[in-house]
């Protein structure tokens, strides 16, 4: 009943194309409902558990509308030059469906094949208006990486049914085994939202997938796709709490020191969408870390970051788009000198690299402070990478706002736009909501 509900809603907005700013007003309608909502414990505790969500499936839930409807207000481009517009947002409502739908499973089967199905409108999105050729490539990359983890998934979730005789969630569970059995079973379900996350060493299909989607593609993946994996992370950890307490320390490591690697790549990237995809594989790894060690400050925070980061990339990769749509370069070293170019949007870029660093009063840094005491007080030791992770952090940041805005500018640029009102306000319900939460931050933090 609760998915015919959801599909019910998909084909009414599936209906409601034929209007561009009629399904922006529709989603943002939506979005301000749940958020209405989010305030008031009826909705949770009466009617949310009969739609299969709990609070952190209704905060993701909330980010995907919140996100689709800015993704349609950012790709006016492909409206205003006629680039198959309905196709385009068909193709979106498809995603967030899906995404509803994987946000609301009560059943593992149902939760992968949804799981998996968002995979296809992402697809299509990067292959159908990407910018360049190598779209193609990055494409297969993405299918591929995906594929080749969630296969294990599919089996180890058979396993798990022909084991426990169901797959509703909360009511699986695992036969006794023994270690080395359990351990290739937890290593198979997991690993497929490793990669979705993505965990330093399988997160080389992000950053090309980024650099080739075109905007939308690159907000709704960094803004919910990749939440994804920490969602799932957090549906499958309960079943495996003894094996995965003794393998926790192989993700906190890779996930600390891969962060650590990451941003000091990210400290020699030229491509600005490039810095901004592996600046999330940094953030996604203390993510990581949060979950794998079993504690509410880790889940807390975990989950905080995941609903920042999403809006604070997004928030990003719209700014770089709005900056090539001018120049038509994503290189900082062509697209730099852009307070003089543009000079009210240097005001964003600010707001919005303030957020990237976890700078008060935003929402990450709320999830940063949570996730460092989980971590560090699960091992002393792992102070010192968390501390490096941390000053590299601000450091790429500061290094992609100084040298976009700062220096001369591209000498062949001659006229000046600095931005339009629709630019203007999704930028600003980007950052609104990424530092109003931490008003009611008991939401995301208090999730027993």
């Amino acid at each position: 009943m609760t998915m015919l509900k959801f599909m019910f809603f998909g084909v009414l907005m599936l209906f409601s194309t034929s209007s561009w700013l009629g399904v922006q007003l529709l989603l943002f309608l939506v979005s301000f409902m749940f958020g209405l909502y989010s305030v008031n414990s009826f909705f949770l505790g009466s009617l949310g558990y009969g739609f299969g969500v709990d609070s952190i499936g209704y905060i993701l839930i909330l980010l995907s509308f919140w996100i689709t409807a800015l993704v349609v207000g950012g790709s006016q481009k492909i409206y205003d030059s006629l680039n198959f517009q309905s196709v385009f947002l068909v193709m979106n409502l498809l995603l967030l469906v899906s995404l509803v739908l994987t946000f609301s499973c009560l059943d593992y089967l149902l939760f992968y094949v949804c799981f998996e199905s968002s995979l296809i409108p992402t697809l299509i999105l990067i292959l159908g208006w990407g910018y360049q050729p190598e779209r193609l490539q990055a494409g297969v990359y993405m299918l591929f990486y995906t594929l080749f983890a969630s296969l294990p998934l599919l089996v180890s979730l058979l396993a798990l049914y022909s084991s426990g005789g169901t797959l509703v969630i909360g009511l699986s569970n695992l036969g006794s085994s023994s270690f080395f059995i359990g351990a290739i079973w937890y290593l198979s379900t997991v690993f497929a939202f490793i990669v979705k996350l993505p965990m330093f060493m399988v997160h080389l299909w992000l950053p090309k997938a980024h650099v080739e989607a075109p905007v939308a593609g690159s907000m709704i993946l960094a803004g919910v796709l990749l939440k994804l994996g920490g969602y799932g992370l957090l549906r499958v950890l309960p079943l495996f709490l003894k094996i995965g307490s003794v393998l926790s320390w192989i993700w906190v490591s890779v996930g600390i020191v891969g962060g650590v690697g990451v941003s000091l790549m990210c400290l020699r990237q030229t491509d600005i969408k490039a810095l901004i995809a592996y600046s999330s594989v940094a953030h996604m790894g203390l993510v990581l870390c949060g979950l794998m060690v079993f504690s509410w400050w880790g889940l807390g925070g975990a989950v905080a970051v995941m609903v920042g980061h999403g809006l604070c990339s997004s928030g990003l990769f719209c700014l770089a788009n709005m900056a090539y749509e001018r120049v038509g370069s994503r290189s900082l070293l062509v697209s730099k000198g852009l307070l003089n170019f543009m000079p009210s949007m240097a005001l964003w870029w600010f707001l919005l690299s303030a957020g990237n660093m976890a700078a008060p009063p935003t929402l990450n840094l709320l999830g940063e402070i949570s996730l460092i005491m989980s971590v560090v007080s699960w091992s002393s030791l792992s102070v010192i990478a968390v501390g490096a992770l941390s000053f590299f952090s601000a450091a790429y940041t500061l290094y992609m706002f100084s040298l976009s805005q700062h220096g001369k500018f591209f000498n062949s640029l001659f006229s000046c736009c600095s931005g339009k009102v629709r630019e203007y306000l999704v930028l600003a319900l980007h950052w609104v909501p990424l530092n109003i939460m931490i008003l009611k931050s008991g939401l995301l933090m208090y999730l027993v």
